[in-house]
């Protein structure tokens, strides 16, 4: 039988933590937030919402990424499982100020805090600093843009957001503190730690939590365990037990395989694997795929894209899924392996229904393939800008010949039980001149192509007119591209 172990090791207040989850009689699904505020000192985190909303919570992350340099990621604990963090160093609000002659010395993120009036109560505060302090350990004079995307995920009632966002950009001026002087020993000691590769496999209290380190345990664990739940990234699993109060017998963690987090470019297309989070996808399509980028630009927070992956998203199959509608417009292709092969499929054959996915018992989703040079848009209608579910979604694909449509995707979220698209309209605009006549008959089809529900977020009517409108604003923007040169 081959070797597992019991216990996870991490660093914090940088010593080596190793917890025994059976001789402790402690759930392999505590949270990390849960697992802080019962230490002794570490109640600086908080529980806002306990959904990844709030960012009351963030804590940060850091690891070394391929090359050896140390990278740090502001996550919300509240949705993150303890054992996800084997591995790694965590950082807590307790570790930044330092004594220096037995003087506290606050760290530079919480002076400019400070100096800046940033915080009033003090509730959100930790989890703000949390946030400027990965965004200081990632970038130098970072815009205004770049600040508040790092802030996105950090809601506060009492102070308003600028004299945060004033502090977040004083805080990153390339100053040196006592991490980057500790890095080389805390590099040190992780590798010791990664060095056993040993599957985690923990039993206590009716739970079973497995956490393969490579892609031959996971597929082998996939096949014994089909009753499992699989998570890469928990962003949505974790709220069945933070909100739900569900108790997830079986898990498998997919967070470890780092086979699953590759990027791979040719001239024709990308290769991302499954296992990559969003926030390093938005950072390698680096542009290339606008309307990708647009769309993670307002897909959650930094926090939770820092967590989230593309297969994770994928896997869930939701109905409001921001990178679904998106994918089918690009004609995305999935390569799904098990043990005994692999085999590819078009992601709009994948989703079933309402999360039903194509996958079988014992197969992972192990890359999304997206052709380059699409003419592709995607929208998304929402509440608010940041941080919200999709209302409508959509994510639409044209290529035109002598100004008549060859081929158009019209791809939408949150307009049926699964993400869909608007086949009779496509077919009435296929052949078509592209012009404004067309498209306002399109748009009549449309409206009664689908038959969303109402719900607390909108009523069906709304999402009708919101499909069609974005139908016409696809027109508007795509028409002058079209043009000829004036």
């Amino acid at each position: 039988m081959d070797q597992v172990r019991k216990t996870v090791s991490f660093i914090l207040d940088g010593k080596t933590i190793t917890v025994d989850f059976e001789k402790e009689r402690l759930s392999p699904t505590i949270t990390v937030l849960n697992y802080l505020r019962s230490l002794p000192n570490h109640k600086g985190v908080k529980e806002g919402c306990a959904e990844g909303d709030c960012g009351a919570c963030t804590v940060v992350l850091a690891e070394p990424d391929h090359s050896g340099k140390m990278i740090y990621r502001a996550v919300n604990s509240c949705l993150v499982f303890l054992p996800m963090i084997d591995g790694k160093q965590l950082i807590t609000i307790e570790n930044l100020a330092w004594k220096e002659k037995g003087e506290v010395k606050l760290h530079p993120v919480q002076q400019a805090m400070v100096d800046l009036n940033g915080s009033q109560c003090g509730f959100c505060t930790p989890g703000i600093v949390m946030s400027i302090f990965a965004l200081q350990k990632s970038h130098v004079s970072p815009t205004r843009e770049i600040a508040e995307d790092a802030l996105t995920g950090n809601l506060c009632r009492c102070t308003g957001y600028q004299p945060i966002l004033d502090a977040a950009i004083q805080a990153t001026n390339g100053q040196p503190d006592h991490f980057s002087e500790n890095e080389n020993a805390i590099q040190k000691e992780l590798k010791n730690l990664n060095d056993d590769q040993n599957d985690v496999v923990i039993n206590v209290n009716g739970q079973t939590y497995i956490q393969p380190k490579s892609l031959k345990s996971a597929l082998k664990f996939l096949t014994e365990h089909a009753d499992a739940t699989v998570i890469n990234g928990s962003t949505d699993v974790a709220l069945k037990q933070t909100k739900k109060f569900e108790l997830i017998a079986k898990v498998i963690d997919l967070s470890a395989v780092s086979e699953l987090k590759f990027f791979n470019e040719e001239n024709n297309q990308v290769e991302m694997g499954a296992g990559l989070p969003l926030e390093s996808v938005k950072t390698k399509l680096n542009g290339e795929f606008p309307a990708f980028c647009e769309m993670l630009k307002v897909f959650a927070s930094k926090q939770i894209r820092e967590l989230a992956t593309l297969g994770g998203n994928i896997g869930t199959a939701s109905p409001i899924g921001d990178t679904l509608p998106l994918l089918i417009a690009y004609d995305a292709n999935l390569k799904i392996l098990s043990q005994s092969g692999e085999r590819s499929i078009r992601i709009e054959d994948f989703i079933k229904g309402y999360r039903q996915t194509d996958l079988q018992t014992g197969e992972l989703i192990y890359s999304v393939t997206i052709p380059k040079r699409q003419n592709v848009r995607f929208y998304k209608v929402s509440k608010r800008k940041d941080l919200d579910i999709s209302t409508v979604s959509a994510g639409f694909r044209l290529k035109l010949n002598n100004g008549s449509v060859e081929d158009i995707c019209l791809a939408y979220g949150g307009m049926a039980a699964m993400p869909k698209r608007a086949k009779q309209t496509e077919a009435f605009l296929l052949g078509k001149e592209w012009k404004e006549e067309n498209i306002v008959e399109a748009m009549k089809i449309l409206k009664e192509e689908f038959q969303p529900l109402s719900d607390a977020r909108s009523g069906a009517e709304f999402r009708k007119l919101a499909a069609k409108n974005l139908l016409l604003k696809f027109y508007e923007e795509t028409t002058h591209e079209f043009s000829p040169a004036r």
